[in-house]
Formats: C-alpha cells, structure tokens, sequence
C-alpha cells in the first residue's frame, strides 16, 4: 500500500497531492503542467516535497516533521522515465545488469537472463539502446526497473514518443506486465484512453491540486467536477442554475432541461458526451428543442455535426454513425435532444 500525503511550493504553482494505493493499478490523469511528473519524482525521491508524508507498505519513505526523507536507491520504487533513460554506453544486458541489487554471482547472472527472456530481449543483449526500437527501448527500461524487485512502479508517460501503431502493441504489454507485476503502479498520462484500459482506479491533478481517487468505470461514468467531466471526454458542457421544476436551466446552451431527480446542490455544470446526443427532424421527446446545424465534420469512422441551440450560445457536439449524422447539411434546421439519464451533473 502507498500512502501520499505532500506539498511542495514551486514558485508560482503549488502541489497540493493526497492519496492511497492498495495493490492496484492508479492513474494519475491531468493536464500538462497540472503536477503529474513532479508527485512521482516526489514519491521516487528525487524531488524534496516541503511538507508531508509518504509510506510504502509500512515503511516511512517522507516525513517532513521527523526529517526523514531515504535516498532513491532505499526506497524500492521503479521509475519509467519518459525517455526511459537508458545508459547510452552500455548494452542492453548491462544496462539491465546496472539495475540489479547486490547478488551472488551466479544468482546476478540468472536474474538478468530470466528478465532477457520474459521482456523478450534475446539477441538484443550486445546491442545499445540506439540500435534499438522504441518498443525495444521500453522493454530493457522496464527489464532494469524489475530485476530490482520493486515495490512499487512508477511510469512517467510510457506511450507518449510512440507512434499510434506500436503504442497499441506496447500497452498490451505493459497491460500484462502490470498483471503479473501485481503490486501498486502509478501511471502518469494525460490520455483518458489509457486509464480506461490500463487503470483500477483515477487520481485527477488540476493545477497541482489533486481530487479524491475514483473507480476508473464511476470515473467515467460519473464525474465529480468539471475538472474531471473534461479530462474523462466530455466535449459539451454548460453552467447551470436551478430550476423551480426541479430541473436546471443551461446558462450556455440556452434551454432548460429536466434532470433524474433533485440536481445535487453544489452542481455549478452540465454536462453530456457527444454520443449521447440525439439529433431529428421533429421533437424526439423530453429535453428536446431546435438548433442549427453549423458544421458537420466527416472523421474516419464517424460524423461530427455542430449544433447551435440559438445566437450567444455554445455550440453542442454531437457524433455518431455516418448514416445517422452524415445527411445533414450547414444551415439545416434540426432538433437536438439531450436525454436526462446521460446528463452529467458535475460541481467546479
């Protein structure tokens, strides 16, 4: 279990960030610049926080108050830096070795073969990390951080300088890696994409400032705050005010719409996916009312239409089938319908 409870001062950004593992898979999804980098290098120990508390499995790795802070090297922690950080010098089976803790010879030597097999590096072990592609990069930075047996895995945006193709082969080995690792791993993206498919659970940093731990399938499916709302997908969102009928009315969109029950107090937003956006020729049903179509975007598989719900209001998004939405022409006149069990109501 890790338990992160810190603070640091960085100028004119503060990191604000409190959390709790427990053999899962979190993670830590946000902006850029939102504090992501900076939360593992404090976790690892490069990085001082000013103030706070840090504890894996028991074991004080930060303590502000009683001055305790362990180097890198005593805290047991795999770090996969972005660029994996590989010895340009050496070879693959010596920077493996670099990573190996103090063993007898003959054990060293079958821990670093075990690990060229099972991150399938066999006939790379002489080659140098230039040599190498990315995927194969990532496989010996990985092969590194395991030989060392660590408790905890830290992995800083490990698809970001892949392209689209060998990312996709990579996160299913990343996937099974994380299973077998079967111990805490934080996982810094700003891809939603990634969490969904790799994540137990989501910690989002907005402006340094982390909200509490979420489920990744509640993440998704309920988003506390707008902050979340944007960062699981969203595309369309609107400030709201409450209605006397117990519905709310989108300030931004410019009608009103009911709600499944009581809207919860603090909701300052509305929010729906794109997806979920209906759009006909007449009135389908409730939270139905008319826009205009200013723009409908054919992508590969999809249709994009823009919506708008009236002068001075935001544009709504909506995308499905390309027989469903790709008729449509700029200028038509249509009814777009926001169905009340897929409204997101979410607070600041």
């Amino acid at each position: 279990m890790l338990s992160v409870d810190i603070k640091k001062n960085l100028g004119g950004f503060r990191l604000d960030v409190k959390f709790d593992t427990d053999r899962e898979v979190m993670g830590l999804l946000g902006a850029s610049g939102s504090g992501k980098s900076m939360t593992l290098k404090c976790i690892a120990g490069i990085e001082r926080p000013d103030e706070g508390l840090i504890v894996l499995d028991g074991k004080v790795l930060f303590d502000s108050e009683k001055k305790i802070n362990l180097k890198p090297q005593q805290r047991r922690i795999g770090y996969l830096f972005q660029q994996y950080a590989l010895f340009p010098n050496m070879t693959v089976k010596q920077n493996i070795a670099a990573g190996c803790r103090e063993k007898e010879k003959l054990t060293r030597q079958a821990a670093i073969e075990d690990k060229i097999r099972s991150m399938r590096l066999r006939g790379l072990e002489d080659k140098r990390p230039h040599q190498l592609s990315g995927g194969q990069q990532q496989r010996a930075a990985l092969a590194r951080i395991l030989i060392n047996q660590p408790e905890v895995l830290l992995l800083d945006e490990p698809f970001t300088a892949l392209d689209s193709y060998l990312k996709w082969q990579l996160e299913f080995e990343v996937a099974d890696m994380l299973k077998d690792f079967g111990r805490d791993a934080l996982l810094v993206t700003h891809s939603r994409d990634e969490v969904y498919r790799l994540c137990d659970s989501v910690c989002i940093l907005q402006e340094g400032k982390s909200e509490s731990k979420q489920a990744t399938g509640v993440f998704f499916e309920t988003p506390g705050t707008l902050a979340a709302c944007l960062l699981s997908g969203c595309k369309n969102f609107s400030r709201i005010r409450t209605a006397g009928d117990g519905g709310v009315d989108a300030v931004d969109w410019g009608v009103r719409l009911k709600t499944l029950g009581a809207p919860p107090e603090d909701a300052a937003y509305a929010g729906i996916r794109a997806h979920y956006i209906t759009v006909s020729g007449a009135p389908p049903g409730e939270n139905s009312f008319p826009c205009t179509v200013e723009r409908v975007v054919e992508d590969v598989f999809s249709t994009v239409v823009m919506l708008s719900p009236g002068d001075d209001c935001t544009l709504l998004r909506a995308e499905g089938e390309k027989d469903y939405l790709g008729a449509l022409q700029p200028g038509q006149k249509v009814y777009a319908c926001l169905p009340a069990e897929n409204l997101m109501l979410v607070r600041e």
